[in-house]
C-alpha cells in the first residue's frame, strides 16, 4: 500500500469503531482515568478474551483498586477474583509483585516511562506501551497480535515479530496516530480483519489493503 494511505485508513477506522466493542483496556482507561487500573487490567488481558478480562477486572477492583489495598489481598483471594483469565496463578503472583514494587520503589505511583514499567514483574513492551498511552496519554505504540498482523497485511510494513513492528512503526507511523493506533486495530481485528478468513467483502479499507498473506476471505 502507499504509505500516505495510512491517513485515510486511520480516519476511516476511527469513524467505524463506534459500531464495534471498545477493547477492554481502552474502556478501563476511558472510565477510570487511572493508570493503576490500566496496568492491572492489561496484565489480566494477556492471552485472555476481552469479556473474561472485563469481568475479572470488575471483581478484582471491587476488592482493591490501589497498590496498598491490592497487596493486602492474599494470592488465593486474587486468584479467586481473576479466574478464569489465562495463567491466573502466575498473574496473581505478578500482581502482588507489581504492587509491592509500586509501594516500595515508586511511592505507590505507576511509572509513566516504558523503561521503568518494564522493570515490573510480568510487564512487557505491550503492557508498558498501553499504560503510557492510555494511562498517561503520552506517545507510545502498543503492538499486540492485531497490530502486528494487520500492519503487515495492509502492506504498510514488512516485519516478522511484534518488537520489530514497534520499532518500524515508531519510524514510519505519524506520531499523532500512536496513541489510538492499537485501539483502532484491535477493534478492527476482532470484528472484521480476523487472522483466518477475514471479512474482506465488508471491509471499509479493503481498497487500500495489499492483503498480504490472505489466502481465503469472506
Amino acid at each position: 500500500m502507499k504509505a500516505d494511505n495510512i491517513h485515510k485508513i486511520v480516519r476511516i477506522l476511527a469513524s467505524q469503531t463506534p459500531k464495534w466493542d471498545v477493547p477492554i483496556v481502552t474502556l478501563v482507561a476511558e472510565t477510570s482515568n487511572d493508570p493503576f487500573k490500566v496496568l492491572i487490567s492489561t496484565v489480566l488481558s494477556l492471552r485472555t478474551k476481552d469479556e473474561t478480562t472485563s469481568e475479572a477486572s470488575k471483581r478484582l477492583f471491587k476488592l482493591a483498586d490501589n497498590p496498598s489495598d491490592m497487596l493486602g489481598l492474599t494470592e488465593k483471594e486474587i486468584i479467586k477474583a481473576i479466574y478464569p483469565v489465562g495463567f491466573y496463578k502466575t498473574k496473581a503472583k505478578n500482581i502482588r509483585s507489581i504492587c509491592h514494587d509500586l509501594l516500595s520503589k515508586y511511592g505507590s505511583k505507576v511509572p509513566d516511562e516504558i523503561d521503568e514499567l518494564l522493570k515490573l514483574k510480568g510487564v512487557g513492551r505491550k503492557t508498558a506501551n498501553l499504560v503510557v498511552t492510555l494511562g498517561y496519554n503520552k506517545p507510545g505504540i502498543c503492538v499486540d497480535t492485531h497490530v502486528h498482523r494487520i500492519s503487515n497485511r495492509l502492506g504498510y510494513i514488512k516485519t516478522k515479530t511484534p518488537d520489530e513492528t514497534e520499532t518500524v512503526l515508531r519510524k514510519k507511523l505519524p506520531e499523532k496516530y500512536w496513541v489510538d493506533y492499537n485501539s483502532l486495530l484491535v477493534s478492527f481485528g476482532q470484528h472484521l480483519c480476523r487472522p483466518i478468513s477475514p471479512f474482506c467483502s465488508r471491509c471499509p479499507i479493503e481498497k487500500y489493503c495489499d492483503r498480504v498473506g490472505v489466502i481465503k476471505s469472506r
